[in-house]
């Protein structure tokens, strides 16, 4: 049983993203007093006393977009209303009634939908007595918020609740088997791939560089499995950040990373590795997250034989040489599904956990065929190992001195390490830790 949604409606600059972060307790949607800035349809799931829905930010109603895509971001809108059990009409409490709210208002009262007025900003008692202005909208009393302050976020969420149906336990959504983090530098095709997965047009597509500024969570099924695919912002050089609103596209780019399971990292396939590409990439090593090199665009590629652009990705992004690469057009839904099958390998991989005695096993024979490198008079030792977390597979390695050992002796044992155990294609953790025989006889 899918659960309820929840969609936050209203003119440009009310603060519906200010409201979808208070309800959701964390940033989520970015804030920013430049109209526009929110373009697709943001959401957040909500679980408050025993109820749960979806809640759904949009685009300021009566928006013109300054990259053309007003259409594109009503269209999103539109299908955020339609699907909607409930809607949470916005106003600002400062500004009182303005033309845009009559707009919106019209365009409400011809829908047979359950509706909340939210007079928002209000910061101040002496702001409660202008809210009595709204009701002249003819949608009730206003609930007054102030969706920075958190002040009646609690009255509000018992309003949005009381409207809601009963809920049931088959109203509790399942939580998704897996997180995918779709990241690549602009114009890459992640909002296309997102579509696909999706099965819908639940971001905005276009030709317009930067175009999602937010993180978009899409759930998404297939085959009666959960999954939820994080749209990002196109990373691109700092030097060429202009704004804010692209900072904070960078950063939350950047925390899906972090949140992931396994990452899609996306490249253009008629474009060359950019200095973008490879410091995505390093951010993704940093993370120690299961990646796919996900070539997209590649029915635009002629005569160039996938080994051969294997080698050349592999040389531009050395640090990623055990991610397995995935050839795909998002736009045809081309090889995708086969993508979505390696990524739960990934995943698989990632949560795996070895037995101590193999895992010794398989570092003495590492151990055998290259020893860590002398310095000066001591010799590096590593007692043995044993592997303490997972999702990264995360390794404690009991030596004599953890200062002897450099990343490039580690970077030989993770290489053999995966050619030994079974997960060749995810990263892994070390951590050296100093022990000496004679604490070891006494484990």
């Amino acid at each position: 049983m899918t659960i309820p949604v929840v969609t936050i409606v209203g003119r440009p600059n009310v603060g519906k993203s200010s409201l979808l972060n208070c309800l959701a307790k964390r940033r989520i949607s970015i804030v920013e007093p430049t109209s526009g800035v929110t373009r697709d349809r943001v959401s957040a799931e909500i679980q408050y006393k025993d109820y749960v829905f979806e809640l759904i930010d949009t685009g300021g109603m009566g928006i013109k977009d300054v990259d053309g895509l007003t259409k594109e971001i009503e269209a999103q809108i539109e299908i955020a209303i339609l699907t909607a059990d409930l809607i949470l009409f916005v106003v600002d409490v400062r500004d009182g009634v303005t033309p845009l709210d009559s707009m919106v208002t019209e365009k409400l009262r011809r829908l047979k939908k359950k509706i909340i007025l939210v007079a928002n900003k209000v910061d101040t008692p002496k702001f409660e007595t202008q809210a009595a202005d709204f009701n002249t909208l003819g949608f009730g009393e206003p609930t007054l918020i102030s969706a920075l302050e958190r002040f009646g976020r609690s009255e509000l969420l018992d309003k949005i609740i009381s409207l809601l149906p009963a809920p049931c336990p088959e109203s509790v959504s399942s939580e998704p088997i897996m997180k995918l983090a779709i990241v690549g530098k602009r114009n890459a095709g992640k909002s296309t791939l997102i579509n696909t997965l999706a099965r819908e047009k639940r971001v905005i597509v276009s030709e317009v560089p930067g175009t999602t500024r937010d993180s978009v969570d899409v759930r998404f099924e297939v085959e009666g499995k959960q999954f939820l695919a994080i749209d990002t912002a196109g990373v691109r050089k700092k030097r060429q950040v202009k704004d804010s609103i692209e900072f904070y596209s960078m950063a939350r780019a950047e925390r899906s990373v972090r949140r992931a399971d396994v990452v899609l990292f996306l490249i253009d396939a008629t474009l060359k590795v950019s200095e973008v590409d490879k410091k995505l990439g390093d951010y993704i090593i940093s993370e120690y997250k299961p990646c796919i090199i996900v070539i997209n665009k590649w029915d635009l590629v002629q005569g160039v034989e996938t080994e051969k652009f294997n080698d050349y990705i592999y040389k531009c992004l050395p640090g990623l040489s055990f991610a397995p690469i995935s050839f795909i057009s998002a736009k045809n839904n081309e090889h995708v599904v086969e993508t979505l099958s390696l990524a739960m390998e990934l995943y698989e991989q990632a949560n795996t956990r070895v037995a101590t005695s193999e895992l010794n096993q398989a570092l003495e024979e590492a151990l055998a065929l290259h020893r860590p490198t002398r310095k000066k008079a001591k010799s590096p030792k590593i007692y043995y190992t044993t592997q303490v977390g997972a999702s990264p597979p995360t390794f404690v390695l009991f030596v004599n001195d953890p200062k002897l050992f450099d990343s490039d002796y580690e970077r030989y044992l993770s290489n053999q390490l995966r050619g030994k155990l079974p997960f060749p294609e995810v990263p892994l953790k070390f951590h050296f830790r100093a022990r000496t025989k004679a604490s070891l006889s006494s484990v």
